[in-house]
């Protein structure tokens, strides 16, 4: 193990004791369920999030032994500066959750180009070269997890660029999983729908409005949570799914199938 992470390993029978574990986006939502789930599981966890005041919440929430690193996905010297601390300090990555994302809505005569831009940026150009940039501190058993969306297969309306930057997801996921799997490297990809997070507050319609519609959208008549999101990331990241591998998990109350 490396020097720098000896003191973060946690003894006991976790899924994940001894890992460490990148979780972009993990100051919030998904992102900080799985990453308490993975401290839970024995990793120490990494989380990045744009918001310096949502670090320092996630930071005191995760305790001394997460790191929580201030970083914008869509900017690449920023992605480089986080990948260099990681390297400093633990000189490995055994799970990197790239799950930073924004999801913005809009009819399409209504699409500026910095509304497009502003979620390609994130969703696509930085998630793509997050991984790129972590490759060379993932051995040979490590495990590449993307975060897409229900949207890349389900025309919703207003969707239109979002649901190509999820798309675009699932086919980096695909395409890596085949480019990684020689070096031991298992790429798969999840794609919540429906998720009671923080961000139905940010879409500037009632929020007891939102939940209703999604609810009976789906097959099970409710919105699913971040902690079912958590369990499933934990699945694929773990050795429970050693053959699992481009795969894609629909984690979306039946959405896309039904």
């Amino acid at each position: 193990m490396n020097p720098g992470a000896a003191g973060y390993h946690q003894f006991g029978m976790g899924k994940l004791d001894g890992k460490i574990a990148l979780i972009t986006g993990g100051s919030t939502g998904i992102g900080l369920a799985t990453a308490k789930l993975f401290q839970a599981e024995g990793a120490l966890v990494i989380v990045t999030g744009r918001n310096a005041q949502g670090i320092a919440d996630a930071q005191k929430e995760l305790g001394p032994k997460a790191l929580a690193i201030a970083s914008d996905t869509s900017r690449l010297p920023e992605i480089t500066r986080l990948i260099d601390t990681i390297k400093a300090k633990f000189g490995r990555i055994d799970i990197l959750f790239a799950n930073a994302g924004i999801a913005q809505f809009q009819p399409i005569g209504e699409i500026s180009e910095s509304f497009y831009d502003g979620q390609f940026n994130t969703n696509v150009k930085g998630l793509f070269f997050t991984v790129q940039s972590a490759l060379p501190l993932i051995p040979s058993g490590g495990s590449i997890l993307l975060t897409a969306s229900v949207a890349s297969k389900k025309g919703f309306t207003g969707a239109s660029v979002y649901a190509a930057t999820k798309a675009a997801v699932r086919s980096f996921g695909r395409t890596l999983a085949n480019e990684l799997a020689p070096r031991g490297i298992r790429v798969n990809t999840l794609s919540p729908g429906p998720i009671d997070t923080p961000l139905l507050g940010k879409t500037g319609a009632p929020v007891d409005e939102i939940r209703e519609r999604f609810a009976n959208s789906v097959a099970l008549k409710r919105l699913g949570t971040m902690d079912e999101m958590a369990r499933a990331a934990l699945f694929l990241c773990s050795d429970d799914a050693s053959y699992v591998i481009g795969s894609e998990l629909f984690a979306d109350g039946g959405l896309a199938e039904l």
